[in-house]
């Protein structure tokens, strides 16, 4: 038992350093001496520019330098294959460093948000890998330690992993693939450099038709009520200003106060809520309605209007809180929020 406590104490340390050096002298990261290194590998250099990739993954190296690197190196077929090996190796041992050296320590210490984000994972499987493999809300190098420390298998981590960062993979790896070209002047740039744009058009879009095949109907406020009452697992998200969450009008009790405003820069704050229903409430649901969107397009899988908002909830009567805005997610949505106003 000491031993193998020491052992983990060693890797933490190895793995931490390392990643502080690579942070450290990123600056430094030079892809056109790493292109050259590895062509002098001849026949070995698909298997030292993986193992580089992979190694990059882990320690935090930008990825999508990696990537481009590879197109350059072996064109777009061969490229996204080896891009894709190297970042699921990297990804794989990335997820086994969090699982082996800290899961069951951060799970005691991370409480509620971890065991969330595991909710979700055992509620979605390898449709929550496919989220947010598709939907760039997590940096990729942070995600693949955030995912081993869930509950979510090895083998259904690794296969959503390698079959969901295919389409930013063919997209990064051709368009790497045509800025060689047209360094070296190769034939037909004009057609590959279009091809490589509506290549990246279509993985940015990608989020939004997520969000479109996962749009969910508009919720009434008793629809509301009935699952607060229930102590459903629903996030309510006030998306009104801080003055008029706190004014005379009040807000629900529980509910968490992110304007509309604040909300494209501040959405990644919501990021373990992916899987959580959330119902979105402004005054009426005009705002409402733009939230919906941008969160739909992030990738959040089930996100509802309050149909008329905190006006139709106040003229049904429901309760309503006043004070300052909600500085946390509470555990319950309906929890007790200081002040509640039952008129």
């Amino acid at each position: 038992m000491k031993a193998g406590r020491i052992l983990r104490a060693l890797l933490w340390i190895v793995l931490a350093t390392g990643i502080a050096l690579a942070i450290a002298y990123r600056g430094r990261f030079d892809v056109a001496a790493l292109e050259g290194w590895i062509r002098g590998a001849g026949a070995g250099a698909p298997l030292l520019f993986m193992a580089v990739y992979a190694l990059g993954t882990v320690l935090f190296l930008p990825g999508s330098a990696l990537t481009l690197a590879g197109g350059a190196l072996f064109g777009p077929v061969l490229g996204t294959f080896y891009n894709l090996i190297g970042a699921t190796l990297g990804a794989t041992l990335a997820f086994l460093a969090a699982r082996y050296l800290g899961a069951a320590w951060v799970e005691r210490k991370a409480g509620a948000r971890l065991q969330r984000l595991n909710r979700g994972v055992e509620a979605e499987g390898w449709r929550f890998v496919a989220f947010v493999r598709l939907v760039p809300l997590f940096p990729f190098n942070l995600l693949n330690y955030a995912l081993g420390l869930t509950r979510i298998r090895l083998g259904t981590y690794v296969l959503a992993s390698y079959l969901f960062m295919l389409p930013g993979a063919v997209a990064y790896t051709y368009l790497g693939y045509a800025g060689r070209e047209a360094l070296t002047g190769g034939a037909g740039l004009v057609r590959k450099a279009l091809l490589a744009l509506a290549l990246l058009a279509l993985v940015a879009f990608l989020p939004r038709l997520i969000g479109r095949l996962r749009k969910r109907p508009m919720l009434s406020v008793s629809a509301l009520k009935a699952r607060l009452a229930a102590d459903d697992k629903v996030l309510v998200l006030d998306v009104r200003t801080e003055a008029d969450y706190v004014g005379d009008s009040g807000h629900i009790p529980g509910a968490r106060n992110l304007p509309l405003e604040e909300l494209p820069q501040r959405v990644t704050e919501l990021g373990e809520f992916l899987e959580t229903p959330i119902a979105v409430v402004c005054r009426t649901d005009k705002r409402s309605a733009r939230a919906e969107r941008l969160l739909t397009g992030q990738g959040f899988a089930d996100v509802h209007v309050v149909e008329g908002g905190m006006t139709a909830w106040a003229r049904a009567g429901l309760a309503v809180a006043r004070g300052a805005a909600a500085r946390a997610v509470p555990d319950r949505a309906a929890g007790g929020d200081g002040g509640v106003d039952r008129r």
